[in-house]
């Protein structure tokens, strides 16, 4: 899903752009593809958000951030969840996964790679730092459950990796 997709009012999508990820504060709501709608009708501006994991704690902190952008120029927000249809990682922007690269975590992978990756031990997640394939993993859970940790056997570096969700 990309904005385009998305029912977003144009006129609402700078101050979109204000509101991060506070788990990988380098993509926007936008760019993670988790507003499925934010339309404005009357000063009121409603957001219909999707969460990346079902009972992601960022969410909230999303719905406080939103509100928070909007409030300088007097808009009441108000924000609901949405959970059909699950979020995906194919809803990440391509300029939010090149972000998420760039800030050293490596981009989802296809779900049967996913799969291979997390349960056979194949070293196909290509090293955000030194751009090698010869990576491992260490563990199914990193810093968010939205993350695997690998390290690159190249470089040495640990690395989170997105998990492809579809």
């Amino acid at each position: 899903m990309t904005i385009t997709q998305a029912n977003i009012d144009a006129h609402l999508i700078p101050i979109l752009e204000q509101v991060s990820d506070p788990e990988i504060p380098v993509l926007t709501v936008l760019d993670l593809g988790v507003i499925r709608e934010a339309i404005e009708v009357a000063g009121v501006v409603s957001v219909k958000l999707t969460p990346t994991y079902s009972g992601c704690p960022a969410m909230d902190v999303i719905g406080d951030d939103l509100k928070a952008a909007f409030e300088p120029l007097g808009k009441k927000v108000q924000v609901e969840l949405v959970l059909a249809p699950a979020w995906s990682t194919d809803w990440i922007s391509e300029p939010g996964l090149q972000k998420m690269e760039a800030y050293g975590i490596a981009r989802p992978l296809s779900e049967s790679a996913d799969k291979e990756v997390l349960l056979a031990d194949a070293k196909k997640v290509l090293c955000p730092q030194c751009k090698s394939t010869n990576t491992h993993l260490v563990s199914q859970f990193g810093s968010t459950a939205c993350k695997a940790l690998f390290k690159c056997n190249a470089c040495l570096e640990p690395f989170d990796y997105f998990k492809c969700l579809k």
